[in-house]
């Protein structure tokens, strides 16, 4: 645990989780070029981004009894090899249903990845690292979406739609070969206990489900992930771009700014969550909090936002990427080793499914909009503010779900371990009291 191949080990996960993010985020940057080339309206071309979402939450929890069953390496050697072949079939598809089914197969690759290399980390580190490297393991991944915000950019504009997604399945192609080489479960030195059955595995399943913390995880994901997927992976460009009238080369670097922010914020999010981890779900609602502020302001301006407004609201959405890791610390603490990787899929399920909600529905608001004629353009500024409101009703059912979820946790802790977590406000002036005695 914690050796030199330990970091190798992370290292080639780390460039696993760096190619499914980018094959993940590169439609982000070809939302305008896509309508080009498919010639449909804006909730049909919202379905290629939406149904990789689905395929994606849809196969958490199977891939996670996957992981618990045959292990992480196989899953992310399969996993960066459908996404291959998914992005091949998008790069030559003649029409919007080819298109579709090249990123089914790109959501579904990716499911298996980012599950699997949280399960690596816990099994070749222990101790507070952990939590931080959770989080560098998050931010390193994001590294993906500068891949396709910038360079995959630059060869889409350039060299044109084909050769883009074709030059992306080469990254999750070495990646493939790379995990094949390099990757093993866990270390040899560690005793490993016999392959569980299936029916052993599913089993433990259903107590991993109706685990408080299990469920805690689950909304932390929800309501802090979501909204910066939905912004990064498709409808952000277009709104930069068509809306804001922003020159693409602009708006695919301000879309970079999310992935900085989250490089910078995500290690200090993984020491506060090892410092304080009686107060992770607190951390959670100030992010919430902080980002239904940033999108307040934005979509109640006057006219259109002003730059540095929208660069404040994309600081804010990168901050909420890294938060939707504190979800995965909840996983970690609240379940046994054995059901990590299936406690994972279900917290991961979280924001995805937030997600993929609100980008479909964005796409139909913006639709019918124009349809009615209340909108000039289909990507109206006007219309944007409407179909964007959507956030506040998906999340905010969400905090409301993580309340009822964070008490039930907070119970059993207190039952199991006799540590009893009173209010943030409680507990701060307490702190204060004998901070001044």
């Amino acid at each position: 645990m914690n050796s030199k191949r330990s970091w190798v080990i992370f290292a080639v996960a780390a460039i696993a989780y760096i190619s499914a993010v980018l094959q993940r985020t590169s439609l982000g940057v070809a939302g305008v070029s896509a309508a080009d080339r498919f010639h449909t309206s804006a909730a049909i071309l919202s379905s290629l981004a939406v149904v990789q979402l689905i395929i994606y939450a849809a196969l958490q929890i199977p891939n996670g009894v996957l992981i618990d069953r045959v292990g992480p390496k196989w899953l992310i050697v399969a996993g960066t090899a459908v996404m291959v072949a998914g992005q091949l079939t998008l790069a030559f598809s003649p029409d919007i249903g080819a298109a579709i089914v090249g990123r089914v197969l790109v959501g579904a690759g990716d499911s298996a990845i980012f599950i699997s290399v949280i399960r690596l980390v816990n099994s070749w580190f222990s101790g507070r690292i952990v939590p931080q490297l959770s989080q560098w393991m998050g931010n390193l991944g994001a590294l993906g979406q500068i891949l396709s915000a910038v360079p995959f950019a630059i060869i889409l504009h350039q060299a044109g739609w084909s050769a883009a997604f074709t030059s992306a399945a080469s990254v999750a192609l070495l990646a493939c070969v790379l995990g094949l080489l390099v990757l093993r479960d866990r270390p040899a030195s560690t005793a490993s206990e016999p392959r569980p059955s299936f029916a052993e595995v599913f089993a433990r399943l259903g107590p991993t489900l109706r685990r408080p913390g299990t469920q805690l995880g689950f909304w932390s994901h929800f309501v802090t992930q979501s909204s910066g997927t939905v912004f990064s992976l498709f409808w952000g460009f277009p709104f930069m771009v068509s809306a804001l009238g922003y020159d693409p080369s602009l708006a695919s670097a301000l879309l970079v700014v999310i992935v900085l922010v989250g490089l910078v914020s995500g290690p200090v999010l993984g020491l506060l969550t090892a410092r304080f981890p009686t107060r992770r779900s607190n951390l959670v609602l100030g992010i919430v909090v902080m980002m239904a502020v940033a999108w307040s302001a934005v979509l109640l301006w006057p006219g259109s936002p002003p730059l540095w407004l929208i660069v404040i609201l994309l600081v804010a959405l990168g901050i909420g990427g890294p938060g939707s890791m504190i979800g995965f610390d909840f996983a970690r603490t609240f379940n046994p080793p054995r059901t990590l990787g299936s406690a994972n899929g279900v917290v991961n399920v979280g924001g995805f499914t937030a997600s993929f909600v609100m980008m479909f529905v964005i796409g139909v608001l913006l639709d019918a909009q124009h349809n009615l004629g209340w909108s000039a353009n289909l990507y109206d500024v006007g219309a944007f503010r409407i179909a964007f409101a959507i956030q506040y009703i998906v999340i905010g059912t969400g905090v409301l779900f993580l309340l009822r979820a964070r008490k039930r946790a907070r119970r059993q802790l207190e039952e199991d371990e006799g540590i009893s977590v009173g209010p943030l406000w409680v507990a701060l002036s307490g702190a204060i009291t004998r901070r001044r005695g």
